[in-house]
């Protein structure tokens, strides 16, 4: 069969939904750019900051699973505009003075607001691009995130440094409110939707069924020990290289890009790879399962050697390469349930997935505040907490492995025949 051809503005469309990403994670990174900052003025301990950071998260699933439901009837252009209106009009409160229950209320808003953010996005950008042509979108997609922080980074930073943290909040709502506008001249909904005759001609499955199947597990699994990584990197990763390394809050600003440079760099890769083994012949199992899992694995071996070096540019190499490599399994999971689950049911069921998933950014921000706190020294707690990390890395990937089956997923729930691994197996 021909390939089904992608629909005119696919990639104008992809583009705006990049600038969304950026916002999303420019958001998130905020907090831990001016964690120094924030402590020092609101006089906090590490468990009152991980707390602050795992606040983020306390709405988050919550939100995701419910607009999920949502985006199976509302058409995703305006759930979008919505959610990005609350992230803006979350940061402003920041500008004056204020407590920390104050600042914990506003970013638990922010994360209700930002909860279904990639999973509407996703599934926004599925309605534009046919199946097998998935891959890389979902790959720009997820480079908003990366650029989100390479970006944002240093201007937050320079805000921070030269004026206050509180600029550096206000200038995100601006910014969020300037994406609102861009978002309401130009963005469409996309063509390639379910009618009513589609509807009925596709069964539904139960969802108890989608939501047990291995390979929906393994997408939970896998990527709930790489978002590990990503909160603590958002929480973390700038006050480690300021109080445990000793850089100026300056110098750790441009450091802090580095694990998102290279996370960039994965994700563009990963991408690509999967998207040329399938035109390849490869199974979906092989070029999502495999290739967005054996990352994260050898990310959590490499992290575990964070312990046995010096401080200073070895440990934070190793730091960007170890944690930048999980990158892969965001670009392989959703195009993985999107492989089998039918379209009238695939916003929730990715929104399900986000909500998992993301529980770990409640956990792991939490357990590195706890262990710094109770630890001898302020480093040897930064490398219990970043041991830790490499332990579940290593745990999810495997499991990853394991569990990762996308093509007969679909050949056992929607009763299609697998993919064979190579084209020429088909023949043979």
């Amino acid at each position: 069969m021909a390939a089904q051809p992608t629909p005119k503005g696919a990639w104008g469309i992809t583009f705006l939904l990049f600038l969304y990403m950026l916002v999303n994670f420019a958001d998130k990174i905020v907090v831990g750019l001016a964690g120094v900052p924030i402590m020092t003025e609101l006089k906090l301990e590490p468990e009152q900051f991980g707390l602050l950071g795992s606040s983020f998260f306390f709405l988050f699933s919550i939100s995701a699973i419910i607009v999920g439901f949502i985006v199976n009837r509302i058409e995703t252009r305006w759930v979008l505009l919505v959610l990005a209106v609350v992230w803006a009009l979350a940061q402003f409160p920041m500008l004056g003075t204020i407590s920390f229950g104050t600042l914990l209320i506003c970013r638990i808003i922010l994360g209700a607001g930002e909860g279904p953010a990639a999973a509407v996005a996703v599934h926004a950008i599925y309605k534009w691009f046919p199946d097998e042509k998935r891959a890389l979108p979902t790959a720009v997609l997820s480079q908003g995130s990366a650029f989100g922080v390479i970006l944002a980074v240093p201007a937050l930073n320079w805000v921070i440094v030269n004026h206050s943290w509180h600029y550096a909040f206000g200038a995100l709502g601006v910014v969020g409110l300037m994406w609102v506008v861009a978002w309401l001249v130009w963005g469409k909904e996309g063509p390639l939707v379910q009618t009513t005759a589609m509807a009925a001609a596709e069964p539904r499955i139960p969802y108890f069924q989608l939501l047990t199947s291995r390979t929906f597990v393994g997408c939970c699994v896998a990527t709930f020990g790489a978002y590990w990584a990503l909160s603590l990197g958002l929480t973390w990763f700038t006050p480690f290289i300021v109080k445990g390394l000793g850089f100026s809050q300056t110098d750790a600003g441009w450091i802090s890009i580095l694990p998102w440079v290279f996370g960039a760099i994965v994700v563009m890769l990963t991408g690509w790879i999967s998207q040329a083994m399938m035109a390849r012949g490869f199974t979906t199992r092989v070029a999502r399962g495999v290739v967005g899992s054996v990352p994260l694995v050898v990310g959590g071996l490499i992290l575990a050697t964070l312990p046995h070096v010096a401080p200073g540019g070895l440990m934070i190499a190793l730091l960007v390469v170890g944690s930048g490599l999980c990158g892969s399994i965001y670009v392989v999971c959703a195009p993985m349930l999107g492989e089998f689950t039918p379209v009238s049911q695939r916003g929730a069921v990715i929104a399900i997935y986000g909500a998992i998933y993301t529980l770990s950014g409640i956990v792991a921000p939490q357990v590195m505040g706890s262990v710094i706190q109770r630890a001898s020294g302020l480093l040897d707690g930064y490398m219990t907490g970043f041991t830790i990390n490499a332990v579940v890395m290593i745990a999810s990937g495997l499991l990853g492995l394991l569990l990762l089956w996308p093509n007969t997923e679909r050949a056992r729930l929607t009763a299609q025949p697998a993919q064979p691994k190579f084209a020429g197996a088909a023949k043979a």
